[in-house]
């Protein structure tokens, strides 16, 4: 980054935000002026991240998402470093197995949920006793078009993101008025935690799309940035679907 903006008084707390669609949250969020505190389980691409996103505006906590320890780091760490936790969101996932869930190892499911789903509550609950209780703030959880529809071939990824849907309801419910809580459901968006769906046939599955294109993450990036800003003040307890227009082709014809 060449110039930072003015600070915007703000900090975020994005999961999963070494690279992907993580990454590019924080990279919208830093561009408005926020502080961010960006996790990720690999030190070395969380460390580069931070080098990218700019070391006077981001901090990184490596770590695993669903370990209670490392949740509780992430946010007493972001509280001493910046004093705040205005905002939320819940990116880091997994999607360790493909295929439907009538053979499913119930040991992988767990995972699964463990990872998609508890750890996104546990992070709502740290950062909502830290500062937004008090405070107010927003929650933004990277759920998918899985959790709308069946999806055959990521079945437990699927299950997973619609009981995080159901969770965001739940939590915008329970946090309200202080704290809104809204969920983004993407489709395919480019990223190395996609690459299966769309590698070596990219034009293929673009095609399949009214705008023609995959997914990029500066568009989820716009998108949660949209959903933790005043221009979104009386959103609650949304899903936003950011999905180039593919589940217009659910319709007959």
């Amino acid at each position: 980054m060449t110039e930072l903006p003015a600070l915007s008084g703000k900090v975020a707390v994005v999961t999963g935000a070494s690279r992907g669609i993580g990454y590019g949250v924080a990279e919208a969020l830093v561009a408005r002026g926020d502080r961010v505190a960006i996790t990720g389980r690999g030190e070395d691409a969380l460390k580069e991240a931070v080098d990218r996103l700019g070391a006077e505006r981001v901090i990184g906590i490596a770590g695993k998402a669903h370990d209670l320890d490392h949740q509780t780091e992430v946010v007493e760490r972001t509280m001493e470093a910046f004093g705040r936790v205005d905002y939320l969101v819940n990116n880091a996932g997994t999607n360790p197995v493909f295929g439907p869930v009538a053979d499913l190892d119930l040991n992988v499911a767990r995972k699964v949920f463990e990872t998609n789903v508890i750890s996104a509550l546990g992070f709502a609950q740290k950062t909502w006793h830290a500062w937004q209780k008090d405070n107010g703030g927003a929650i933004v959880n990277i759920a998918s078009v899985a959790g709308l529809a069946p999806s055959p071939f990521i079945a437990a990824y699927g299950v997973s993101k619609a009981a995080l849907i159901n969770l965001t309801q739940q939590l915008a419910h329970e946090f309200a008025p202080k704290v809104r809580v809204n969920a983004i459901a993407p489709a395919v968006v480019k990223t190395q935690f996609a690459k299966a769906l769309y590698e070596g046939r990219e034009a293929e599955a673009a095609a399949a799309y009214p705008l023609a294109r995959l997914g990029v993450p500066s568009d989820i990036g716009g998108a949660a940035a949209f959903l933790t800003s005043e221009q979104s003040d009386w959103i609650t307890g949304q899903t936003l679907v950011v999905d180039g227009g593919i589940f217009l082709n659910a319709g007959v014809g």
